[in-house]
């Protein structure tokens, strides 16, 4: 009865169900028809999220709220703008540097698109620019968010093999600053093909003033990433340091939070938490049944009888994990199918660190992927024009994802010099 667990669960993916729901119903009926007890389903959640390093996703979920909530968000896209701003297009270069500098505050792509494209996709709007072009240069620009560190998926995949975090982190930090290049070279042609509009040329009096308000973002990623590597703390603990640095910079140096505000965010971040852990829980219990029916055993037989070159294995799971994260949330994918291809690829000589970054890059990249692309849905809600707009316009960007992506697939150095320095 396997074939009824795909069937219900794509069934409700087509009519546009919360991936957790999706998730949830198509278990559900699995154990009902297999007549399994019901008591399966609560032990197979609470043991998918009685994981300790997860203790640091509502952390720096939180911690990302509490900064954007203080104004963080605007005092980034300031200083980016006054670094850019009188290059050609160079609103969209700061959207793109916004977001890798609001990466070391969310960590996630949903969250850059929602936060700065609040911003960004009304402001690009109003200097000029097309509004599929600002919606597609945010969507495309977030994606950089989850490589750079910290990175909610990169937590997850070091929980799922017991890779260290911390190498993860370090992994995944020249892949994303290859992606912000990329977009921009990219965001730059556009723009001067376009004609899009520069401003004038900030003093060093404004940007020096603009890099004082960036400072605190700035510092905190890298007290996050090097008390991660330096073994000051955990990842966990890294995430209350994290939330303690926000409260810290919100009510005593920006002074914008409030008691009403922090309880706000709060009950916020209490929600994305939950629903989070909530998908956690029932992907756990989706890939306990995929398990029980061998079906990464068949996978990675079925794979490796294609071929057990390295080079054409790897394409293959590339096509694989970007068609599977333009209908899947990054994190429910890397839980179902994540474990199972990294066996796959360690099995002729792939190292895991690089897969890891390989296939969370995959992921993302598929938050940018039609049909269900989550940042393009974002991205086009913001800006009020058609998703279908806003895919052909992010087109361009998705081509050089995809080349950044093959350079990480088929360059280990990439990914992998900066973790080998701390062996």
């Amino acid at each position: 009865m396997i074939w009824l667990l795909f069937v219900v669960f794509f069934v409700l993916l087509l009519l546009r169900f919360p991936i957790a729901f999706a998730l949830a119903i198509s278990t559900f009926t699995y154990i009902l028809f297999e007549g399994y007890p019901l008591v399966i389903i609560p032990l197979k959640m609470y043991s998918g999220i009685d994981v300790f390093v997860l203790l640091s996703i509502p952390g720096f979920i939180l911690a990302g709220n509490l900064m954007n909530s203080c104004g963080m968000t605007d005092r980034i896209i300031r200083f980016s703008n006054n670094l850019l701003g009188h290059i050609r297009g160079g609103l969209a270069l700061a959207n793109i540097g916004a977001s890798m500098i609001f990466s070391g505050i969310s960590g996630t792509a949903i969250s850059d698109t929602a936060s700065i494209g609040s911003i960004m996709i009304p402001a690009m709007k109003k200097e000029g620019y097309e509004a599929d072009f600002s919606c597609a240069v945010t969507a495309a620009s977030s994606t950089i968010g989850p490589i750079i560190p910290p990175s909610l998926p990169m937590i997850i995949a070091g929980s799922l093999t017991g890779i260290s975090i911390g190498k993860l982190f370090l992994a995944g930090a020249v892949p994303g600053v290859l992606l912000a290049i990329g977009l921009g070279v990219v965001s730059y042609n556009i723009s001067i093909r376009k004609n899009h509009p520069k401003q004038s040329k900030a003093s060093w009096k404004q940007r020096g003033s603009g890099f004082i308000h960036a400072f605190w973002a700035l510092l905190m990623t890298f007290l996050i990433l090097f008390g991660i590597i330096g073994g000051v703390f955990t990842p966990t603990e890294a995430s209350v340091v994290a939330v303690l640095y926000a409260l810290l910079i919100g009510t005593l140096f920006y002074r914008t939070l409030t008691w009403k505000s922090i309880v706000s965010v709060m009950t916020n971040s209490a929600g994305t938490t939950a629903s989070l852990m909530l998908l956690v829980g029932f992907a756990n219990l989706f890939g306990w049944i995929l398990i029980s029916e061998q079906i990464p055993q068949s996978l990675a037989e079925w794979l490796l009888t294609i071929t057990q070159n390295k080079f054409l294995l790897l394409l293959l799971i590339n096509i694989l994990l970007i068609i599977i994260g333009s209908f899947m949330e990054t994190i429910a994918a890397l839980l179902i199918v994540y474990p199972i291809l990294l066996n796959v690829a360690v099995s002729v000589g792939i190292d895991p660190i690089q897969f890891s970054v390989i296939a969370v890059l995959n992921l993302i990249i598929g938050l940018n992927t039609p049909p269900v692309g989550v940042c393009l849905f974002v991205a086009s809600g913001i800006g009020k024009v058609s998703m279908e707009k806003v895919a052909k316009a992010g087109f361009p960007f998705l081509l050089v994802s995809i080349l950044i992506l093959m350079l990480v697939s088929y360059i280990p150095a990439l990914s992998l010099f900066l973790p080998g320095l701390f062996d």
